[in-house]
């Protein structure tokens, strides 16, 4: 994979309590996978999903980056849940309904204190109106020393909820709010993905808001069932005739009669140095996509 770049396209929440659901997403083609302990195990499974959630993460999933959702800070289930993430050490821990930085850091500090190794990564979910509020604050915990915040998840239901609003299929009601909370994200240097799409009968809906969530700016969607991987890896990556695209850009400006030249002509505009950064970026992600699935 190329060094620095990790494909996210594709996020699927499996829940942990589902043994069959875990052993399939072993042969899918998302980028990643979150196991849930969390909304999509009741509480009188959370012991069992526990194991499971061991049990699959021993023997693990290829190349694809992991991650476990555990349930929050202020609940019955999360010391235990910390505990087998610190333990079985998957790529990253999810931490539902982050609401301040104090959770973040919070996080991290019992982290360290229960031997974790410094790979295992902290993601927020950003799902509660005081968290999209606070969604700068939360972010700057990522340039803490000791932070291992590095990536937000919408979501979406829980803010929906909590604020009576009714998005629609465009979402509308949300925008400003996503808009607010990637800003946050970016300026703080992490990544972002979009929430979960809940009907998964419906895939030109889904097919949609998957290219808003991209014209927006994510990184990659969350999902609930394996028939939206294809759709999300489409839209979130770049498709061959950018990479060719992008390629041709970076020849063009880097052409030896072009030396020393802040602006170049290329296809009918004008290109210059943010112009190639962006290309080179296509370019990084579409060979780190091609080294994890093996394209």
């Amino acid at each position: 994979m190329t060094q620095g770049v990790r494909p996210r396209r594709s996020l699927l929440f499996v829940p942990a309590s589902n043994v069959r659901a875990l052993e399939k997403a072993r042969g899918l083609a998302s980028d990643g996978v979150i196991i849930d302990l969390e909304d999509a195990v009741a509480p009188s499974a959370k012991e069992a999903a526990r194991a499971a959630a061991r049990a699959a993460l021993t023997q693990g999933f290829g190349r694809r980056e992991t991650a476990l959702r555990i349930n929050a800070p202020d609940t019955p289930w999360f010391e235990a849940d910390l505990t087998l993430a610190a333990s079985i050490a998957p790529d990253a821990v999810v931490i539902p309904k982050v609401s301040s930085p104090a959770t973040v850091l919070d996080v991290c500090a019992r982290l360290d204190s229960l031997g974790a190794p410094a790979s295992v990564r902290v993601w927020a979910m950003i799902e509660t109106a005081r968290g999209v509020i606070d969604a700068d604050a939360i972010a700057r915990a990522a340039l803490e020393p000791s932070s291992r915040l590095s990536l937000f998840i919408i979501g979406a239901n829980d803010l929906a909820r909590e604020t009576g609003v009714r998005p629609g299929a465009s979402r509308a009601p949300l925008i400003g709010w996503l808009q607010s909370v990637l800003l946050a994200a970016r300026a703080s240097h992490i990544a972002i993905i979009d929430s979960v799409y809940n009907d998964f009968g419906d895939p030109a809906g889904f097919a949609a808001e998957c290219a808003q969530g991209r014209d927006l700016g994510f990184d990659g969607k969350s999902l609930i069932h394996p028939a939206q991987i294809e759709a999300a890896n489409a839209a979130f990556g770049p498709a061959a005739e950018e990479v060719e695209e992008a390629r041709a850009l970076i020849a063009a400006f880097t052409a030896p009669e072009n030396a020393g030249k802040g602006a170049v002509a290329f296809n009918g505009r004008m290109i210059e140095d943010l112009h190639v950064a962006i290309a080179r970026r296509q370019l990084a992600l579409a060979d780190a996509i091609a080294a994890l699935h093996g394209e």
